[in-house]
């Protein structure tokens, strides 16, 4: 593989009618991930360079999602696959040694399978290799029909297969690996089929066998590596699919899920090894969990960086931060911007939102804080609230370190309260209170100091 270049053709032209959505087929979600772009990243990280991708209608929604991650090619008039592997000519003849060809609607086809695809062709002396499937459910694959000495001697379309051709169980799962030579040269000598009038790939076994040549074939067992997805029944069970590989993964590399039928782990998502994801928990996007952490249950996490130790029960966090042994819940919600240092704690039915919450400091429950910034060991006592929006800007409210906030204290902002300082329960504040003062009242005046209203 090291000592021949490959170049990648990845077919996401097809109009996807059944998914009965006005969302191109090849954008619809699969696991937070647009389904294309499962196949791109997996083509680049095998052959290191930005694959092919063939479009047809809705090309430029395509373009936005995937951007300079492949080489675009419009296939305006659908054809048949042969005709759109045709439109990738001009863009990638003469430029490499082997052409590999998949689908966008197939993304859970792995780079290894690929890999041994080429490997298997860079040693074959035709100019095909093909990737089978052995299978009890045919999902309407095309039989694979092999000569007496074991080479694919052709593909019959399911539809016009023999009962004797449709009880083979070894199946075309539509991937191939070509002499780039050969099939540039090839590609346009497809014979027109009747009655689409469309060209097809799998005519080209025929023509490599018509030539005297051998097509090789490399088989899975794993027919859900192989999954297309035409329906959004297909998406369901790709999800499923994608969800187990993900969660084997994981459990292998020392991670404890409680309830893997239940748990939801993105692609993107990475997490230490001794941390147990319990029940019903949902991490997504770009999120990262340390070691030895509680997760759940009844949690989503998305976007979040997660320290080490932490716990988290059911809660939602959103672009947040915890810091190493803090701890949130339950019915917490941190939302974008948030942070829990290091040693914080956040109670039940607490809410922060660009936000953070100093080392050690504790915000038991019913609170809101919203852009504020609270010191190291403060206290936040339940029912208190940062008036952050005065209708046109947000204001920063500020609590210094080891300040002691008082139950149903509403801190109209902008405001500071100083280390060490306290507010009686139900103070409305209105003004900065001092360092090591406390602060009383409606509105809210500070112990000692004369009221200019007396």
């Amino acid at each position: 593989m090291k000592s021949i270049a490959v170049s990648g053709v990845i077919l996401a032209a097809g109009q996807g009618t059944r998914m009965e959505s006005d969302l191109q087929k090849v954008l619809h979600p699969l696991l937070g991930k647009p389904m294309v772009t499962y196949a791109v990243e997996m083509m680049r990280a095998l052959t290191g360079a930005a694959p092919v991708l063939v479009v047809g209608r809705g090309a430029d929604a395509v373009r936005e999602i995937v951007g300079e991650d492949a080489v675009f090619v419009e296939q305006a008039e659908q054809r048949g696959t042969g005709h759109a592997v045709l439109q990738a000519r001009d863009v990638l003849q003469g430029r490499s040694d082997l052409v590999l060809i998949t689908y966008a609607d197939m993304p859970l086809l792995t780079a290894e399978t690929l890999k041994r695809l080429a490997e298997r062709q860079q040693g074959n002396a035709g100019p095909l290799t093909i990737l089978t499937l052995v299978t009890d459910t045919p999902r309407g694959f095309g039989r694979i029909v092999r000569d007496e000495a074991g080479g694919v001697f052709k593909i019959v379309e399911e539809a016009v297969a023999t009962p004797e051709e449709l009880a083979l169980r070894e199946l075309n799962a539509g991937v191939y690996c070509f002499d780039a030579e050969w099939l540039w040269s090839h590609v346009d000598q497809i014979p027109l089929s009747l009655p689409k009038e469309e060209y097809y790939l799998t005519d080209m076994v025929e023509m490599v066998v018509g030539d005297g040549r051998r097509v090789e074939a490399v088989t899975t067992e794993d027919d859900t590596e192989v999954l297309g997805i035409n329906t959004r029944v297909h998406l369901a069970e790709a999800t499923r699919a994608l969800r187990r590989r993900i969660d084997e993964r994981w459990m292998l590399a020392g991670v404890t899920i409680v309830d893997p039928d239940t748990v939801t782990i993105e692609p993107d998502v990475a997490i230490g090894r001794d941390t147990t994801i319990w029940p019903n928990t949902h991490l997504r996007g770009q999120t990262t969990v340390g070691t030895h952490c509680a997760i759940g249950p009844n949690t989503v996490i998305e976007g979040c960086q997660i320290g080490d130790r932490c716990k988290v029960l059911a809660s939602i966090l959103e672009q947040a931060v915890m810091e190493d042994d803090s701890d949130i819940g339950p019915f917490g919600h941190l939302r974008k911007g948030a942070r829990l240092c290091q040693g914080a704690r956040m109670g039940n039915f607490g809410e922060l939102k660009n936000s953070t919450l100093g080392p050690g400091a504790k915000m038991g429950h019913f609170s809101y804080l919203g852009d504020a910034q609270v010191g190291a060991e403060a206290n936040i006592g339940a029912g208190t609230i940062t008036c952050n929006y005065d209708g046109k800007r947000k204001n920063r409210t500020e609590i210094g370190e080891g300040a002691f906030i008082g139950s149903d204290t509403m801190l109209v902002a902008p405001v500071k309260v100083g280390k060490g300082a306290k507010t009686g329960a139900g103070s409305v504040v209105t003004h900065d209170v001092p360092d090591d003062a406390l602060a009383y009242g409606v509105p809210a005046r500070v112990k000692g100091e004369k009221d200019e209203h007396s």
